[in-house]
């Protein structure tokens, strides 16, 4: 059986709208899995350059999947081992929520595979 790695990563800025309106970080921090193969999450890396915590949301199909808050100045590792199959033709992204007013950059990786 082929595998295939998929990583959705990078270092973006964000502007918070409020911790309950989270925005899609960038566009290229989504990814359609192809028809016919199943994506399964490895594992969730993230960091967080403000003085407040914000909430990082894996997003399938535009609901909400599994949330990573990320501590002021902190950062997160999230094993997630396989948690739950994401089926072909689903969009999978990464969005952020912060305090109204806070600004700053997130640092996410995301790592996946697809079989």
């Amino acid at each position: 059986m082929l595998s295939k790695n998929v990583f959705l990563q990078g270092i973006f800025s964000f502007s918070g709208q409020g911790l309950s309106t989270p925005e899609l970080i960038d566009e290229s921090l989504t990814h359609r899995v192809p028809d016919g193969v199943v994506n399964q999450a490895l594992y969730f890396r993230g960091g967080n350059t403000s003085d407040d915590v914000i909430v990082v949301s894996l997003v399938r199909d535009g609901a909400v999947m599994r949330l990573f808050p990320i501590g002021a100045r902190a950062d997160t590792h999230v094993p997630l081992r396989v948690v739950e199959d994401i089926i072909g033709g689903s969009e999978i992204a990464l969005h952020v929520a912060a305090p109204a007013g806070v600004d700053g950059q997130v640092v996410v990786d995301l790592g996946m595979v697809e079989v």
